[in-house]
């Protein structure tokens, strides 16, 4: 499998051009992975576009290679995205990191009822550019051909108004209806994952009354980390991602 780094500034390529990679990227490559002259190396943009060749540059201020394949991945539909409650501790970014190795196409930022952890202040911009690291290391370490977006902090409120444009999933332990018994329409899909200690009465009202429909996965009860990734689990297979 080949190494793979991304590099935002990459616009387009062709069979033949010379790619490279600068900066803390290179230096990773080629004084932690050691690469080296003729070694295959996977050069993305996180916007669609991967390049593929042999490094034919090897220095620690830049690694470059020479394109020997193209390819252009265009984004998926419908698209499926994690509305996580902050939490505690790295519950939520451990939620994040491994919803995006299974495939989530945006996250965003939630502030529950009952969510212990708060950004505020300074802390909105520290917490997203928090999150936007963790996609795209998760999108290095996955190859994927798109970094999730990372959306802005939401209220309840503000989640609530989602509701009216897309197909919204609150995952709730209590709820009759099965996430793998659920059909898909068609439309985005948003998975509601609440902090540790749940989600209010309230707001499950709020949410259902706007649309959402109201999930369970199964009988045990998952933790704020876990849920959303198992539930992105099942859609990739209703969705026929996998």
């Amino acid at each position: 499998m080949a190494h793979f780094y991304i590099s935002e500034e990459l616009e387009a390529a062709a069979v033949g051009d010379r790619v490279a990679i600068t900066g803390h990227e290179a230096r990773h490559a080629v004084t932690v992975s050691r690469l080296a002259v003729g070694e295959t190396v996977s050069i993305g943009n996180g916007s669609g576009l991967i390049v593929t060749g042999p490094i034919v540059t090897a220095e620690h201020t830049e690694l470059a290679i020479t394109v020997a394949e193209a390819l252009e991945v265009p984004r998926r539909a419908p698209a499926v995205f994690l509305a996580q409650a902050l939490a505690k501790g790295d519950r939520d970014e451990l939620a994040v990191q491994a919803a995006t190795e299974l495939g989530v196409d945006g996250v965003i930022p939630w502030t529950a009822a009952r969510s212990i952890s708060r950004w505020e202040g300074a802390k909105i911009a520290k917490g997203r550019d928090r999150w936007s690291a963790v996609v795209r290391e998760a999108s290095k370490q996955s190859l994927r051909a798109w970094i999730p977006d990372v959306l802005d902090l939401v209220t309840t409120k503000q989640l609530v108004r989602l509701a009216e444009g897309a197909r919204m999933l609150v995952l709730e332990p209590t709820a009759e209806l099965t996430l793998g018994a659920l059909e898909t329409d068609g439309r985005d899909l948003i998975l509601v994952v609440g902090p540790e200690g749940g989600i209010a009465p309230q707001e499950l009202d709020a949410l259902a009354a706007a649309g959402a429909s109201v999930v369970r996965l199964g009988d045990e009860v998952l933790r704020t980390s876990t849920a959303g990734p198992a539930a992105l689990a099942v859609l990739n297979v209703k969705l026929g991602r996998w």
